[in-house]
């Protein structure tokens, strides 16, 4: 089973991951958007590197798993619309590819991993106590984003069943 684990947004990330392992795991690509220097998902990157890591593999064992997020409050309309317009972008690649996608909201997958109520960084340790050969590449406390997207495509490993 070959899963995408995706932590949408601008600074999210995407993991690949086979079998209970981690693959790779890469910060979202983005572009620059406009002359104030705001970012937006570049589209045509985040095809090209799922393309790339699928090109030997059946796409009928693929599952892609984001996470479903909603507007929360206190967060503003521009950076709420931002955010959804990147969800959008994830959403119609995967379709266009044709891979199934699947969501999980993120107190499910917190809940699993009793993340609940925790700091953000906290994902990222979660990840190295269950990954440990996988420690250097989540040196930095930025790369919680990327913690976040291997424990989204870890519970669909561990929680997903097969019929």
């Amino acid at each position: 089973m070959y899963i995408i684990g995706i932590d949408p947004g601008i600074s999210g990330a995407i993991c690949f991951f086979e079998d209970g392992k981690i693959i790779d795991v890469i910060e979202m690509p983005t572009m620059a958007e406009g002359k104030k220097n705001k970012k937006q998902v570049n589209g045509n990157q985040l095809f090209n590197e799922i393309k790339l890591r699928l090109s030997d593999i059946n796409h009928e064992n693929v599952s892609v798993v984001v996470e479903h997020v909603t507007a929360m409050p206190g967060q503003g309309v521009t950076s709420m619309f931002n955010f959804g317009q990147s969800f959008g972008v994830i959403k119609g690649i995967c379709s266009a590819m044709q891979l199934p996608i699947f969501f999980v909201r993120p107190t499910k997958w917190k809940k699993y991993f009793n993340l609940i109520k925790t700091s953000k960084d906290a994902s990222r340790s979660r990840v190295i106590e269950i990954f440990p050969k996988f420690s250097e590449r989540l040196k930095r406390k930025k790369d919680s984003n990327k913690a976040d997207a291997i424990l989204i495509a870890n519970y669909y490993y561990k929680t997903y069943k097969t019929e």
